[in-house]
């Protein structure tokens, strides 16, 4: 019997008969639908074992990302179909019951898989002991996600380096121009003109910060914790001739005291803060801003309805991607802000916009596969294709959203100073 013979009815019996996928063994053998979308390469028996030890997205993950397992084909049609199939609103569901995991023992015995759990590819990070959300420890976090190679980023995010939801302003349009126009459309709704002075928290590789300046005429102050980032952020800004108005610093928001500041952007960042240091975070940016001085807060939220399991201490996410990373519902985000003092004044979901920039990012790191291996690992490559395309699907199904809140610190009586209509807000003002 081959070993496709002995996986293909485990499949069958776990997934049902709907599953448009084929699978090609170690020992050349093959089962399922040779048209399929997407195909699993069992490349060795480790790749079951760690099946075996973790039969959950985190065994699939070290699997994937050791190259024990490879997939081949249109991933996002693949897992696409596979969720379909996998949950119970959608499809049959996925079933184990007695009888299906003792047929998985007697194959496991049969394939010889039976043995020690494999050591976790190197990509796989347990971050040290330490209080949750402490700065040494958030500094970790960052560095793991953040410092992997600038030339490996811009290969993935394309040459606007902006690693966060991009605004498809036009139909059909590139990935770097829907960047930029997010920018623009931060920029306005905080209501940037020429000599204000700007606190960009979370600035990432600079790309909102360079907009900022160069067409708002604007004074900014962008803060990473991430060393790889802000040295590139900060010769970026030299290069295109802003550098007197562009100062980047390698800083945790909880350590800026150089306030006031007239507006605040904070893109992709306040999935880092976590929902215990929510309040601090409002409270700080709050305590930073002049009155009547804007916060934009973009920020990637989670359905009320879906489980925070997604991102606990033992699954793909914060094993290989956000360490420490927290994805909460809005509200809790609002109920921050207004506790700190914050008027929120308007709110905006950009949650289909996100997964078409997911589905950019992971055309791009398919186009430059090699380049990006040779940038980073084989590894490291194989845990943003796995990440980003799971996270297109996880938009695009509503699991996730994306929220622009713009709020303002109204002065003592009252006074907010924004605009009247939300046209004159969304109006530029340079």
């Amino acid at each position: 019997m081959t070993v496709a013979d002995t996986v293909a009815p485990l499949v069958r019996a776990v997934l049902g008969t709907q599953v448009p996928v084929g699978i090609r063994c170690w020992d050349g053998s093959r089962s399922g639908p040779p048209d399929a979308p997407w195909q699993v390469h069992l490349v060795n028996r480790r790749g079951l074992r760690r099946l075996l030890w973790a039969p959950n997205d985190l065994g699939f993950a070290r699997a994937y990302v050791s190259g024990d397992i490879d997939i081949e084909g249109d991933l996002l049609a693949g897992l696409d179909a596979l969720e379909e199939v996998a949950d119970p609103s959608r499809g049959p569901g996925v079933r184990i019951d007695g009888q299906t995991k003792k047929a998985l023992v007697t194959a496991a015995l049969r394939l010889g898989i039976v043995g020690l759990p494999p050591k976790p590819p190197a990509e796989e990070m347990k971050l040290a002991r330490g209080r949750r959300h402490d700065k040494a420890r958030d500094a970790a976090a960052i560095s793991h996600h953040y410092d992997v190679g600038n030339d490996f980023y811009r290969l993935v995010l394309g040459e606007s380096m902006t690693y966060s939801c991009a605004y498809w302003a036009e139909p059909g349009g590139d990935l770097d121009a829907a960047q930029y126009a997010k920018c623009d459309l931060v920029a306005r709704k905080l209501g940037l003109t020429a000599g204000m002075r700007v606190l960009d928290v979370g600035c990432g590789w600079g790309t909102f910060a360079l907009h900022a300046a160069r067409h708002y005429g604007v004074h900014v102050v962008g803060v990473t914790l991430s060393h790889e980032q802000a040295d590139y952020a900060a010769k970026r800004m030299v290069d295109a001739g802003v550098g007197e108005l562009v100062q980047i610093r390698v800083q945790d928001y909880r350590d800026v005291a150089d306030g006031p500041y007239d507006a605040i952007s904070s893109i992709g960042m306040a999935e880092h803060v976590g929902d215990a240091m929510l309040a601090t975070y409002a409270a700080d940016l709050f305590a930073l801003l002049r009155p009547q001085g804007r916060l934009l807060n973009h920020a990637i939220s989670r359905r009320p309805r879906e489980s925070a399991d997604t991102f606990s201490s033992t699954s793909f996410i914060d094993r290989y991607v956000f360490p420490d990373g927290e994805i909460e519902p809005m509200a809790p985000m609002i109920d921050a802000l207004e506790g700190a003092g914050f008027e929120v004044r308007d709110v905006e979901s950009l949650r289909e916009h996100y997964a078409l920039t997911l589905r950019a990012w992971v055309a791009n790191l398919e186009a430059n596969w090699d380049e990006a291996v040779a940038a980073s690992s084989a590894g490291r490559a194989r845990v943003w294709r796995l990440y980003m395309a799971g996270a297109a699907l996880a938009f695009s199904a509503n699991r996730l959203g994306i929220n622009q809140i713009l709020a303002v610190r109204s002065t003592e009586r009252g006074d907010s100073g924004m605009p009247g209509t939300r046209d004159e807000l969304l109006r530029a003002h340079t």
